[in-house]
């Protein structure tokens, strides 16, 4: 067991260290810390701003001011695109959707208005923002009833996936236009099959093995976990863009991990390993009427109704509700955080997981809302870019980076 205060006394076994926390403190609840896929920048959501970071020396390069009449609850980056303005020149355009208890999702752009293809990596390398460089709220997403609880984009960052305290899912897709205003947005699917509060949603990351499932479905794969003790998969039908829920899995939410791997958390403190069962050949099973998906009419095939199956209960170490898990894709290593201030780190050892350390009291007395994992850009590390490390995000406002360390 380690503590964040008293680092001299870690034994050296430890496998956490922490770093000096990124600056300056917010001093308010702070919800959640998102890094950005490509770029050294790292977006936490805390009041109605977001203050974005620099990952390259931790501390804070702008601020999102304004778009919001209440609390942002989450945040999501797209990746970087480029656009080209009425001069024929090419803009570096960053955008991120920020979700929030106003019930309304927000689009933000922020262009390097230098036209240099580096000069936004440049910029955030070295922590400093220019005058002429600024965040603008482009756009509102509209639709949900109550507060939204998390936002996703998919890999490929055309899609993206928003959820709410109303019980819906909503899949927007971005489909084009000018960077400067935001682009055009159209809603793809609404999806309401839970029966309460949709809390978290994730898409399956880019990974080895995401192109080769066998089925009628596209690559896309999004997981929802609700307050109604259930995390559901959701895949489109391959280029009829229906959307059908594949799985019902009983627990909490959070994906990662290896495809085709799910890791969930719940309110009981249980951490689980679910795994997706290899599909079966394809069935007719008859006509529409004798169809279980009713929607889809005529003849369906058996691996549209995916099977998962829990592969391992993960040791016990959480004492309340366990609120963020975050599985690297990189190191196979599953970090969690909860209500009771304890992170914990697990890994994979032959048929079963070991509880490789742990912290209590991670950020003082307070809860530790939101865990990830992030690439190191600062100069502590020799790897910049490579290297992961973790980032904790807690009730006292405190953005927290950790140096893994495992043997």
């Amino acid at each position: 067991m380690t503590t964040p205060s008293d680092p001299e006394k870690q034994p050296p076994s430890s496998a956490l260290t922490p770093l000096p926390p990124f600056r300056p403190d917010l001093y308010q609840r702070a919800w959640l810390s998102i890094p950005h896929p490509t770029l050294p920048l790292l977006a936490t959501a805390h009041a109605t701003s977001v203050t974005i970071f620099s990952l390259a020396n931790l501390t804070q390069h702008s601020t999102l001011t304004g778009g919001h009449a209440r609390s942002v609850r989450s945040v999501a980056w797209q990746p970087t695109t480029t656009t080209i303005d009425n001069n024929n020149n090419n803009n570096n355009t960053l955008r991120l959707v920020t979700g929030s208890f106003d019930a309304t999702a927000g689009v933000w752009s922020y262009r390097d208005k230098t036209h240099s293809p580096s000069a936004l990596e440049q910029d955030v390398t070295g922590g400093d923002s220019d005058d002429s460089d600024e965040w603008e709220f482009n756009l509102v997403l509209e639709g949900h009833d109550n507060e939204i609880k998390s936002c996703a984009f998919n890999p490929a960052g055309n899609l993206l996936a928003t959820c709410s305290r109303d019980k819906s899912i909503w899949i927007w897709e971005d489909v084009g236009g000018d960077g400067d205003d935001g682009g055009d947005w159209e809603t793809v699917v609404v999806l309401q099959e839970h029966d309460a509060d949709v809390k978290a949603i994730a898409w399956c990351p880019d990974v080895r093995g995401r192109n080769e499932v066998k089925g009628v479905f596209s690559v896309e794969v999004l997981a929802s976990a609700s307050y109604d003790d259930t995390v559901r998969i959701w895949r489109e039908e391959d280029g009829e863009g229906e959307w059908a829920c594949v799985a019902v899995l009983e627990g909490g939410g959070g994906t990662g991990g290896r495809f085709p791997r799910l890791v969930t958390a719940s309110a009981d403190g249980g951490v689980r390993i679910w795994e997706r069962e290899e599909a079966e050949e394809e069935e007719d099973v008859g006509a529409a009427g004798s169809n279980p998906w009713g929607a889809i009419p005529g003849t369906v095939r058996r691996e549209m109704r995916e099977e998962w199956t829990c592969k391992a209960v993960l040791p016990r170490v959480h004492t309340r509700d366990v609120y963020s898990v975050a599985w690297s894709g990189k190191s196979g290593i599953v970090a969690t955080t909860g209500s009771d201030g304890v992170m914990a780190l697990y890994r994979e050892e032959g048929n079963g997981w070991k509880l490789v350390d742990k912290v209590e009291e991670a950020h003082g007395p307070y809860e530790v809302n939101h865990v990830t994992w992030c690439k190191r850009w600062d100069a502590g590390t020799e790897m910049k870019g490579e290297e992961e490390m973790l980032v904790t995000t807690g009730d006292d406002g405190v953005v927290r980076p950790w140096q893994v360390r495992i043997a």
